[in-house]
């Protein structure tokens, strides 16, 4: 860790939590390898099993929330109290917050590849590239929509438009100002960023998470996700 003198930006990892108590505390484990990261705050959204606990357990602070909002609602809850923590003379919005999802484990040592562009002022948001999935998910419909719809947008055309693992400083977070509740909290926050005028880096990682497949609830998912997306592309529409 840089001292104060050399590095102003505070690093704090948010991460969204639903019943991930087999995954949590690995993911924990691997961001507190980051030496970068100077606080990890694990949002714990109305689980019923011992997330809390483990995240808890391998050493990250954690808002429990009393039920389950959805992942946006859950980053929300994570970012208000970065803001408040860091209000008046501290950090404020030029705090550099890391979005991780919890069930990447040790490969969430990764992060530091999304870190260093944004610490080092290189860019405002960067976004996980991750290596082609090692089994077949749906047949390409929700990417296609959202990269169609993001170059629609933003005129860039995305490798991974749904990718939820990002890293965005002070002026990314204002721009998006709140995460979108529900699904489509990725491509609403690709879109927010961009209209500012922000520079945004796909960065090539090799991190891994929980797949789905080609069975019912894989379906059932990527239904939801597709539904979302449409959803808060209608939105931004309606706000051009």
């Amino acid at each position: 860790m840089l001292p104060e003198a050399e590095r102003t930006h505070r690093v704090i990892a948010l991460v969204p939590a639903f019943n991930a108590a087999a995954t949590v505390g690995a993911t924990v484990t691997a961001l507190k390898a980051i030496a970068k990261i100077d606080d990890i705050i694990v949002i714990d959204d109305g689980s019923n099993d011992s997330t809390d606990a483990e995240a808890a357990k391998a050493g990250a602070r954690v808002i429990r929330l009393s039920q389950n909002r959805g992942k946006g609602e859950a980053l929300n809850a994570g970012l208000e109290e970065v803001l408040k923590e860091n209000a008046g003379g501290g950090t404020g919005t030029n705090a550099i917050v890391a979005l991780v999802d919890s069930d990447l484990g040790s490969s969430a040592v990764e992060f530091e590849k999304l870190i260093d562009p944004v610490l080092k002022n290189q860019v405002d948001m960067t976004i996980a590239r991750f290596p082609k999935a090692l089994r077949k998910g749906g047949f390409g419909l929700l990417k296609r929509t959202a990269r169609n719809g993001l170059k629609l947008f933003t005129g860039i055309e995305f490798d991974s438009p749904l990718s939820g693992q990002r890293v965005l400083n002070g002026r990314a977070i204002e721009a998006i100002s709140s995460f979108e509740s529900g699904w489509g909290v990725e491509v609403g926050m690709t879109i927010d960023v961009c209209r500012k005028g922000l520079c945004v880096r796909e960065v090539p990682v090799q991190m891994k998470h929980n797949e789905t497949g080609r069975d019912l609830a894989g379906f059932q998912h990527r239904g939801q996700q597709f539904m979302g997306v449409i959803r808060v592309f209608a939105k931004r529409l309606m706000t051009r």
